[in-house]
């Protein structure tokens, strides 16, 4: 069931897609496949491992994007609610939802463990988290899904350790959205910009 779309390929098509319902074309167990695959083989520095992922799938998803919607609801005033909230019953349509965690004890750990290095590994941690963001969406859209990342931590960071049994040493870096499109990226493909890659990149001793 693995896509054979390459690489490149599916580098260049991964795009924001907020338009989803609730409905995947692929099913429960290639999605976790995806995201196990994902936790096994990205790398992380000295190995150290320090990602955590949580799956809430159906209606584990729609509960999710519920207890956010609580969460504002006591923080905002009932205007700014009503426009967050649109948002929220928006992704709350989609057919799952990827929390990604780092693990702060684990990352305290790698700091005891290698002193020279002690203030880089928080760094680092950002750094692996975002490489496993980056692939389970990459792989996810490679398989016909559509995607979005959310960051609403960390306000809502403890409701959502309570209902999901998340250790509270788990710190929460993204919240993924994803479902089977109903409308194209929220930039269509002759609508997005790059700066110029000369301006970006530099080579030396090319051949």
């Amino acid at each position: 069931m693995a896509s054979t779309k390459p690489f490149s390929e599916a580098v260049k098509a991964r795009r924001t897609y907020y338009a989803l319902d609730s409905s995947s074309p692929i099913p429960d167990a290639r999605i976790q496949e995806i995201v196990s695959h994902t936790i096994l083989h990205v790398p992380s520095a000295f190995n150290s491992q320090t990602s955590r992922v949580v799956i809430l799938l159906n209606d584990e998803h729609k509960k999710c994007w519920d207890l956010i919607a609580e969460v504002y609801k006591q923080q905002l005033s009932a205007e700014k609610f009503e426009h967050a909230n649109q948002r929220f019953q928006g992704f709350r349509k989609g057919y799952g939802t990827i929390l990604f965690y780092e693990d702060t004890d684990r990352v305290r750990d790698f700091q005891n463990k290698f002193k020279t290095y002690e203030d880089k590994f928080p760094g680092w941690s950002e750094q692996t988290s975002g490489m496993h963001q980056y692939v389970v969406w990459t792989a996810l859209e490679a398989e016909g899904l559509g995607v979005n990342l959310q960051h609403y931590n960390p306000l809502i960071d403890v409701r959502l350790e309570t209902e999901f049994k998340v250790p509270p040493t788990w710190s929460l870096k993204a919240q993924m959205v994803l479902g089977t499109p109903t409308d194209g990226p929220a930039v269509p493909d002759d609508k997005k910009e790059f700066d110029p890659v000369g301006n970006r990149l530099k080579v030396y001793g090319a051949k």
